[in-house]
């Protein structure tokens, strides 16, 4: 008996808790193929179990069940980095860290979870029916990153961060169409698990075609590589700086003006400053209500190249005199003359980290960062000008983890800059993830992205999500580096999620026209 009938049947014949602790296993074993661990064939093996443990179920409710549990283990062991946000103070939000990052695991494993029961048919392994999966989960990924504000983080097409040329087809059809070639390649092999003597050849064949698949997009990927320039906007030259401020710190307050002093001297005594045109600070660098401090202002122009400008992360409020009541998280462009060119606010906030949701019914909740007023979102994505610069597109936070979300379609910039504040999470593998977010909004739009992160990641990134520059985790680091330029807009740029839900369509209508009795 070929090894994986063999295994296959150990699957199936699993019953009981058995069959739900091996598909929490299974899930929690797929995240090891995301950063930092890179272990790619993790999430193949995973997924091939978990369409054999669905298809072995006896009926559609048990095929959910199953699907869940797997699900469950997948986004715990995924997300479990976020513990850490509660742990800085714990006295205040460690007793949020249970249910909160149990309680998304349970909600975010709903998605796959629908997915498995709609494609149970008992037994059912052939090629068109784990194809049609594949549009399923891609289904399931797109909910997941839209239904109540949205969570895409670790989209499956991530896997191939490692990858760049692997990452280029993404600028055809965006992050949504590159996992669904991804859960076709890794999960096909599954139809190898077939007793059906008559499905043995045809299982043979999809497994090669998955093999064809996986060259062809790595050949085509390699080949928009090779024609790739590494042209930089002429006169910009950007200093990145990452002062690695504790979050401990800046939860417990009266350290603003010591970590602005830090951003200044950094700025200011790195040497080569004089080369530079452009400053970038990371989210919260400058933790003072800008418009209303001409003096901070002014020290920060002290450091702001002639004809240039600093782009910082900072809270603005409204009204600007008096007591306020609005603020947002934002960007904003300080000229060297101290004046605020521009600002662009933040639109998709995080849930308990900057606001409660339906906080009058839960009015003992407080959200993780100072202050008791929630923030305020802004309308959607904005293009900003920039004293001696192209025209910019700024995300704050976690704003660049959404597919086609993070660029003004109307007005489309020449860079990306994305500013964050990834103290919340320590050494562990969530800024990694982060940075590979912001790599595929690169090659998405075909714009270059320039990241400034308080505890790092920081970096350059190109219109190809070639990465030119980059800090260390955890490090103090000042990043002088070159601008690159933009490419024509790409397809997945023009037509957004369009061209994966044509992909969708096409893989899911083998299973509606031959779909055959039970």
């Amino acid at each position: 008996m070929p090894f994986m009938l063999r295994l296959n049947a150990w699957i199936g014949a699993l019953a009981g808790w058995r069959r739900r602790g091996f598909a929490v296993l299974l899930g929690a074993f797929s995240a090891l193929s995301f950063a930092p661990v890179h272990i790619v064939p993790a999430m193949a093996i995973s997924l091939i179990g978990l369409y054999w443990l669905v298809q072995a179920a006896p009926t559609r409710r048990m095929a959910f069940n199953i699907a869940w549990f797997w699900a469950f283990g997948h986004f715990a062991a995924g997300n479990f980095w976020i513990a850490n946000s509660f742990l800085l103070d714990i006295g205040r939000f460690g007793w949020m860290m249970p249910p909160v990052i149990s309680g998304l695991a349970a909600f975010l494993a709903l998605y796959p979870a629908l997915a498995g029961a709609v494609i149970w048919r008992k037994g059912d392994l052939t090629p068109e029916r784990i194809i049609a999966f594949a549009g399923l989960w891609v289904i399931a990924e797109w909910l997941r990153s839209h239904v109540l504000t949205g969570y895409a983080w670790n989209l499956v097409a991530y896997v191939w961060d490692v990858s760049p040329a692997m990452m280029q087809s993404t600028a055809l059809w965006g992050s949504w169409g590159l996992g669904l070639f991804t859960i076709v390649i890794f999960t096909l092999p599954a139809s190898l698990g077939s007793g059906d003597a008559r499905l043995a050849r045809q299982a043979k064949s999809a497994s090669v075609f998955a093999i064809i698949l996986l060259a062809a997009l790595w050949a085509t990927g390699a080949w928009r590589l090779s024609g790739a320039t590494d042209a930089h906007v002429a006169g910009v030259r950007l200093r990145i700086v990452q002062a690695n401020v504790s979050q401990v710190e800046k939860l417990k307050g009266g350290f603003s003006v010591q970590h602005f002093e830090k951003h200044l001297a950094l700025t200011r005594e790195t040497p080569g400053l004089d080369q530079v045109t452009h400053v970038i600070w990371p989210e919260s660098a400058a933790n003072f209500l800008l418009d209303r401090n001409p003096e901070v202002r002014q020290m920060i122009a002290s450091v702001v190249p002639p004809k240039g400008a600093l782009l910082t992360g900072t809270v603005r409020a409204w009204p600007s005199e008096g007591d306020y009541k609005q603020i947002w998280n934002s960007l904003v462009v300080i000229d060297s003359l101290g004046t605020i060119r521009a600002h662009a606010d933040k639109a998709h906030l995080v849930p308990l980290g900057e606001y409660v949701p339906m906080r009058n019914l839960f009015p003992f909740i407080s959200k993780l960062t100072p202050g008791s007023m929630d923030f305020s979102a802004a309308p959607g994505p904005a293009t900003i000008s920039v004293p001696g610069a192209p025209e910019v597109g700024p995300s704050i936070c976690y704003e660049i983890i959404f597919p086609h979300a993070v660029v003004d379609q109307d007005h489309r910039p020449s860079w990306l800059v994305n500013i964050t504040n990834d103290g919340w999470f320590g050494n562990s593998p969530g800024p990694y993830q982060h940075f590979t977010s912001a790599r595929f909004r690169a090659v998405e739009e075909g714009i270059p992205l320039v990241r400034a992160a308080n505890t790092g990641i920081s970096g350059v990134i190109d219109a190809y999500g070639r990465i030119e520059t980059q800090s260390t985790l955890g490090d103090i680091a000042v990043i002088d580096a070159g601008l690159p330029v933009a490419l024509e807009a790409t397809l997945f740029a023009r037509f957004g999620e369009l061209i994966p839900g044509l992909l969708v369509l096409v893989v899911l209508i083998p299973m509606v026209l031959w779909r055959r009795s039970a």
